[in-house]
């Protein structure tokens, strides 16, 4: 009797603590009762089951929303998110889908670059990698096609940190058909605005300017209704070089600063300073004050806005009509790094800045380079505009000058 009282007790006690056991979450059992089945709280979980890549990749792909409205804009944060993607062990940066452009492949680019080959000419576009190629070159026709001839051969004296032109302390010397040629290819092709321009001969005693010169008036004898921009270099710092060229009859002068003052001696050939290049663009403004000056600005090389503001007021104060703005793209992993990509929305903001400061004209984006076509066709509709006027002027006094006699 004993051992049954003591037996039921036990039971008791047992069912007692198991009732508490949800409150105290610490039950203890007895070997001498059966477990009742576990609540779904007090179950152990299971692990994680792993996520399979078509989950992954379900996950990342579009919302429900994309489908019911796929022309919808995408918010800033996702239009100019910069991914990345893995290449064996390392991680790249992948380049913004704002940069990407065709590869070059219709006929008129094909044309154009026979053109070039058979008189031995050079492009700016090939020798320093220019993004731009495919719409330059592609236009409809020739005739709406832009390309930028480098003169003096295709290997400079100096070592740009950005730019991908061959270099060499002895280049080869300079073609002295080359004006000619050139002069032919441009009236061949009927252009009505043309862009030269030139690697930077320090080998040369007059540093190239004489040949500079040369090209121009020959281009200019040939087709008189041409518009001519010439980018420059600095000519190792002959200013009357600089005059020779300015008054040879081109219709801008152009000549890149590239940068900030603050970044020159990390960006730029050693042999160049930001100083240099503002002398350069104001002795030609004053030697030739119709002429439209114009510069350049890479931006994506750690620039700060402080610096940027800084360069803008310099040109300004020495009168430089047009500015442009466009993203430095690594040519080779030997040159720089690109510091960031800028988007396209701080690039309008600098348009606008420099508008605001009172350039003439700003081409800033992304693809925009020094001899952008879009920056040529606003200019080449100035520079008609000034030149009616100045005929219908002349007009106006000549027949002033016939009332008088």
């Amino acid at each position: 009797m004993a051992a049954q009282m003591s037996r039921s007790r036990c039971l008791l006690s047992s069912r007692s603590l198991r009732t508490v056991a949800p409150r105290s979450q610490c039950a203890r059992t007895f070997a001498t009762t059966i477990d009742s089945p576990q609540t779904s709280s007090s179950q152990p979980t299971n692990p994680q089951r792993r996520s399979t890549t078509f989950q992954d990749k379900l996950n990342a792909g579009p919302s429900f929303g994309d489908f019911v409205n796929p022309n919808a804009p995408l918010a800033p944060d996702e239009a100019y998110e910069i991914k990345t993607a893995k290449v064996g062990k390392k991680t790249i940066t992948r380049l913004p889908a704002w940069l990407k452009t065709p590869i070059p492949t219709n006929e008129n680019y094909k044309k154009i670059k026979n053109d070039l080959r058979g008189l031995n000419l050079h492009t700016v576009c090939e020798e320093a990698k220019c993004p731009n190629i495919s719409e330059c070159w592609g236009g409809s026709t020739k005739n709406a096609a832009t390309a930028t001839i480098m003169l003096m051969g295709d290997t400079c004296t100096r070592g740009c940190r950005f730019c991908s032109v061959k270099t060499s302390k002895a280049p080869p010397p300079l073609d002295p058909h080359e004006p000619e040629n050139t002069a032919e290819a441009l009236k061949r092709w009927g252009l009505g605005y043309v862009v030269l321009t030139a690697v930077d001969r320090d080998d040369l005693s007059d540093g190239g300017g004489h040949h500079w010169a040369e090209s121009v008036m020959k281009i200019k004898q040939k087709a008189p209704t041409m518009l001519v921009e010439t980018l420059t270099g600095d000519f190792h710092g002959d200013m009357e070089m600089v005059k020779l060229v300015a008054q040879s009859g081109m219709d801008v002068y152009a000549h890149n600063v590239e940068t900030t003052e603050e970044l020159t001696p990390f960006v730029r050939d050693r042999r160049a300073t930001f100083r240099t290049s503002l002398e350069v663009l104001r002795v030609a403004k004053e030697a030739r004050p119709e002429l439209i000056t114009k510069t350049s600005i890479m931006l994506g090389l750690g620039e700060t806005d402080d610096q940027l503001w800084h360069a803008l007021k310099e040109l300004r104060k020495n009168n430089v009509d047009v500015v442009t703005f466009g993203q430095y793209m690594r040519p080779t992993k030997r040159h720089m790094a690109v510091t960031e990509y800028v988007t396209p929305d701080r690039f309008e903001q600098w348009r606008q800045r420099a508008l605001d400061l009172g350039f003439l004209y700003c081409a800033s984006g992304p693809l925009v380079r020094s001899s952008y076509k879009a920056g040529e066709a606003f200019i080449e509709n100035v520079l008609k505009k000034r030149a009616a006027k100045r005929n219908e002027m002349v007009g106006a006094q000549a027949v002033e000058d016939s009332k008088t006699v």
